[in-house]
């Protein structure tokens, strides 16, 4: 750190009784006071090099001669006035990056120029200033953290200005090499600046930021790091529960909770203000963070929904836990805040990067027979936009993948809303869900919640589902869980036996339980109001997952599943969970008769039945 000393004196200034003095031959003839100190000083000195005391004494001629002449909002307050003395009796005194500003504001106050004296201490101060401190970064740096406490006086004087551009202006001319002196670097990682700027208040740590993106020199992926760590320096950390840890430890005043949350939240909007434009500059775990802090510091709307906005924008890099945004805890509402994840959602599917569907695979084939004669440059330019689609592509299947996650754990919310989660669950693409086995899990979690929900409730829930895309294992659990609607099953079952069919393979016999029910059901053996005793829709306990293991005894479903097609008779079946077409595609003439679906379960069940017996009379 560079200093400057001036004068050539010992020092001579002493104390007693409270009072500060000078040892000299002469007597004193001047007292001034100075906050809680006084000083006894001698007049021609002082006098000489200060215009404000010659005017106060001027003033003060006609008094009596012990008169104190009082300063009481002199700035730096006695350490810095007995500087600016210490001056004017020629005593030595050193100045550096760590005392000049409180010495420049007091030289200031009390008119010590050019024009009262040539070679006065505020020219001196403004030289050392320009020629050494502003050259230097960690002395720049310093210096503007003490223009903190005379801020008006600062800027008036242009000290705070000047150390802004100076910093920039170092960041902009070597962005990747640390600068120690006005004409050496260093090798240093490439964000070194962002750690020493971090100390910085908000305040000038913005107009730094603005004037170092303004120059458009130094990577957008530099200025996101260094507002990482910046956020990571001065804002509270978010655990996933929402709670507030202790703020790192500031030499700042004591705040009140109340305080401290308006400092944070203002410092918040800033940070947000200065995230760079382009995508992927800063990531998105870092933006969830914000994210977190701006719910619990309640900032702006606009704020959050530029968050949100550019959160969307590169959804495919974020985590389930990351978008468990807890909500306030005084809030009655939802544990997370699930609308500002379904605007991400649709925020994702409007950049309009991928294709409605996956690329077509025998375009692809005839693409890569090409010859590799004339036509070799347009194969090139197809290739690569097929590989750019395909990215896209694999990036809303990560996304897919990613909102059933999310959707899993906030399925376990007793006051998550079922429109809310079936919104964000068909806000998904079809084509992004390779299988429907996530959104069985998550229907199946908000069942088990939820045991509430009426048969009509049920139904519309799993409208959502596909049971084309189950996995065997789903579909297992799928049709003996007594949860689910009765179509639901019966429509698991149909396309089980089908996909069984259609893929060359012997039709599986129907479980023993649906024989049985069909059988008594079409003889009508069972008393209708004997079955409607039977409950269903019993929670069991909730698990995090399911296997083929737990599914060994169907037997003992037969019962509520008679009592589910004893209600489903006893109500017009005017949804139609299966749709009708689902099996046209299906070049097989075995399964011509299944292209007119039955609406009625029974008859469903009775379609199966005959595709199995056709099947054993094959055989």
């Amino acid at each position: 750190m560079k200093f400057m000393k001036l004068g050539n004196r010992p020092d001579t200034f002493f104390t007693t009784e409270a009072i500060r003095s000078v040892s000299s031959e002469v007597s004193t003839d001047l007292q001034i006071q100075v906050h809680n100190s006084l000083y006894q000083l001698h007049k021609f000195p002082l006098l000489s090099k200060c215009l404000r005391l010659q005017k106060l004494c001027s003033a003060l001629k006609d008094t009596s001669e012990h008169t104190v002449i009082l300063l009481p909002d002199l700035p730096g307050g006695a350490e810095a006035f007995e500087v600016c003395a210490k001056f004017c009796y020629g005593i030595t005194i050193t100045l550096s990056a760590l005392n000049i500003v409180p010495v420049r504001c007091a030289a200031e106050y009390l008119q010590m120029s050019d024009d009262a004296d040539h070679g006065n201490l505020v020219g001196k101060l403004e030289l050392f200033f320009k020629s050494c401190i502003l050259r230097r970064w960690k002395d720049t740096l310093v210096m503007l953290q003490s223009t903190r406490n005379y801020s008006p006086l600062c800027e008036e004087l242009g000290i705070t200005g000047r150390c802004i551009d100076a910093i920039a202006t170092a960041i902009i001319a070597s962005p990747t090499q640390a600068i120690t002196s006005s004409h050496s670097r260093k090798a240093a990682p490439k964000n070194w600046w962002a750690g020493d700027i971090s100390e910085l208040g908000i305040d000038h740590y913005w107009r730094v930021m603005v004037a170092v993106k303004s120059a458009g020199i130094v990577p957008n992926k530099l200025i996101g790091e260094a507002l990482r760590i910046y956020a990571r320096r001065w804002l509270p950390n978010m655990s996933r529960n929402g709670q507030q840890n202790e703020l790192e430890a500031d030499d700042s005043l004591p705040e009140s909770p109340t305080e401290a949350a308006v400092k944070h939240r203002l410092l918040m909007e800033k940070i947000v203000s200065l995230l760079p434009t382009e995508k992927g500059s800063v990531s998105c775990s870092f933006l969830l963070k914000l994210l977190k802090a701006a719910n619990i510091l309640h900032a702006s709307t606009s704020s959050k929904t530029e968050l949100a906005r550019r959160i969307g924008l590169q959804l495919e890099e974020a985590s389930v836990d990351g978008l468990l945004i807890p909500l306030d805890s005084n809030s009655s509402g939802t544990l997370y805040d699930v609308d500002i994840v379904m605007a991400m959602l649709e925020e994702f599917l409007l950049q309009g990067q991928s294709p409605a569907t996956s690329p077509p695979r025998e375009k692809l084939r005839c693409e890569r027979r090409r010859s590799r004669s004339s036509e070799n440059v347009e194969f090139e330019a197809q290739e690569n936009s097929r590989r750019s689609s395909s990215a896209s592509h694999s990036s809303k299947l990560r996304v897919a993948k990613l909102i059933d996650g999310y959707l899993q754990e906030i399925a376990r919310d007793e006051k998550l809303p079922m429109k809310k989660l079936i919104a964000i669950a068909e806000a998904v693409p079809d084509f992004a869900r390779l299988d429907h086995d996530d959104l069985y899990r998550v229907i199946d979690i908000y069942l088990r919640v939820h045991p509430e929900l009426d048969k009509n409730a049920r139904k519309q829930l799993c409208r959502i589902l596909d049971c084309k895309k189950l996995s065997v294992e789903a579909c297992m659990h799928a049709a003996q869980n007594e949860l689910l609607p009765l179509r639901v099953v019966v429509q698991v079952l149909f396309f089980e036996q089908s996909r069984a069919a259609m893929s060359g393979g012997q039709v599986t016999e129907l479980p023993s339980n649906i024989k049985a029910l069909l059988a008594k059901t079409t003889a009508g053996g069972e008393d209708r109001d004997a079955l409607k005793l039977h409950h269903i829709g019993t929670a069991t306990p909730l698990e995090d997952g399911w296997s083929i293991s737990r599914l060994k005894c169907p037997a003992t479903k037969l019962a509520t599943l008679k009592t589910k097609l004893a209600e489903e008779e006893d109500n017009d079946m005017d949804d139609d969970l299966i749709p009708r077409d689902a099996l046209m595609r299906s070049a097989s003439s075995r399964f011509k008769a299944l292209c007119s679906f039955p609406k009625k379960p029974k008859r469903i069940i009775s379609k199966l039945l005959a595709m199995n017996r056709s099947a054993s009379e094959r055989n």
